[in-house]
Parts: C-alpha cells; structure tokens; sequence
C-alpha cells in the first residue's frame, strides 16, 4: 500500500498523443510534401490524459485494441514524447514494453543485461552482482552467451523480465508480459511481481487479462479511444469494463 502523502513518480498531465497517417505506397518526395501540408491525416492515440502514479501503486491499465494503453505507457516511460501535455518522472523506471525491447539481437545475452543495467545508470561491479539471479530467474544459463537471435520468444520474454525485475527499480512497466511464456514461467512472474509490490514498490502494468489486474494491482485505469473513462479501485474498474464488454459483445 502506498504511504500518505508518497511521491509522484509518474505524473502525466492533459497528455495527448497525435499521430500522421500516409498512404503506403506513397513515394518519399509525397510523403514529405504531405508532411509540409496542414491537411494530413492524422489521428489522437491518447487524448486529456491526466495520471498520478505514487510511490508504492500497483495500477493496470485495460481497454480494448486500440484504446492507447502501449502509448500510455511509452510515454510514461519516456520512449515518446506527448504531442500536448506534459510528462514528468522520478525515480528510475525499468520497461518491458514489448518482446525484446532494449535488447540488440547481435549480442550475446550477456552483453545485452549489462547494456540494459548500464542504461539504467548501474556500473559493472553492481551487474555483476545481480547477474547470477537474473540468469537464475530466466533458466536459460546454457544460452547465456549465445546472441540474442539464436533465442526463441519464450527464451526473450524470461530474459527480458529477469532483467527488468532484478535491476531494482522504483518503477516497473510492463506491457502484456505474462501474455508470453509457459504456464510455469508466467506464475514465477506472477509471484516475483507480488514480491516487489511487498517492498514497497510502483507497478505498471498493461494487460488484456482483467483477471490478472485484478490480482496484481490495487489500481485500475480504463482507456476507451484514447480517454481515461474509469480511475478506481481494481476490482470495481475490472467489473465495470468486463460489463461493458459483454454488452458491446453481446449488440454486435
């Protein structure tokens, strides 16, 4: 639980994100010409979007495709920069984004955890020290030292977590991890997530699975075209958003 008065790690405020379509078999001298012109195409990702996240939250964010949950996210991490609004962020953020993110497919897995440790502002001496759990955690010792190309998804995706998890962070965000994985893996996640929510820690966390929001966090936020439509407790949002699906589901 989040202490009284904790502080704002992550504060989003009236963010929107826009974005330019173009057609693709535009030759590159149409596209930028349409990139000098007032009327292109464009479409809002995200729209009025205010969020706190405070020391110590665990908060999900749901919607359907295309509701602007990863863009949240990239955005929230730094990865994007709102088109209005501003972002603001404390602390140090370990992402997951999606499979693979901040790893180099050349290098060897190795290579690749002390790259992401160095980005985080780690030296040498402390990767070292956390290295033989991370290796531990993703059981792939045997391929440690092979290059990141030669790994399978599930191989990715327990490496990527591993890093993200171990490297201590203030803040974690995680975009559909547990959608990738074994059965076995994906309840290590579930339980090593729970563990870092007892230390006192910030989760978030973007998942297609209601059922796992609802476990693993105290905070849920619902995006629908690119708005905020709920901001509460969990379960309650959970229950709303599930409801809501079924009846759209169900008019179709």
């Amino acid at each position: 639980m989040k202490a009284a008065g904790a502080m704002v790690l992550i504060e989003l405020e009236n963010v929107g994100k826009r974005y330019f379509l173009h057609h693709k078999r535009q030759l590159v001298a149409e596209r930028l010409a349409s990139r000098m012109r007032r009327d292109r195409v464009s479409f809002w990702a995200l729209r009025n979007v205010d969020l706190r996240i405070r020391a110590g939250e665990s908060i999900g964010i749901i919607g359907p495709n295309g509701a602007g949950k990863s863009t949240l996210l990239s955005i929230a991490v730094g990865v994007s920069e709102p088109t209005e609004g501003t972002a603001r962020r404390e602390g140090r953020v370990a992402a997951l984004l999606e499979l693979g993110s901040g790893f180099h497919p050349d290098l060897t897995g190795r290579e690749n955890v002390h790259l992401n440790a160095a980005l985080l502002g780690y030296s040498r001496a402390e990767t070292r020290d956390r290295l033989d759990p991370i290796i531990d955690f993703a059981g792939i010792p045997d391929f440690i030292d092979e290059p990141l190309r030669t790994y399978s998804t599930g191989m990715i995706a327990r490496l990527g977590f591993s890093v993200a998890i171990h490297l201590e962070p203030d803040v974690l965000v995680l975009d559909e991890v547990l959608a990738v994985g074994d059965r076995e893996f994906q309840q290590k996640c579930v339980e090593r997530i729970a563990e870092f929510r007892r230390q006192g820690k910030t989760l978030l966390f973007v998942s297609h699975a209601p059922g796992a929001v609802e476990t693993l966090c105290q905070r849920a936020v619902w995006l629908e075209m690119g708005r905020v439509r709920r901001d509460g407790p969990a379960a309650e949002v959970v229950a709303e958003y599930q409801n809501h699906a079924a009846t759209v589901s169900a008019s179709a």
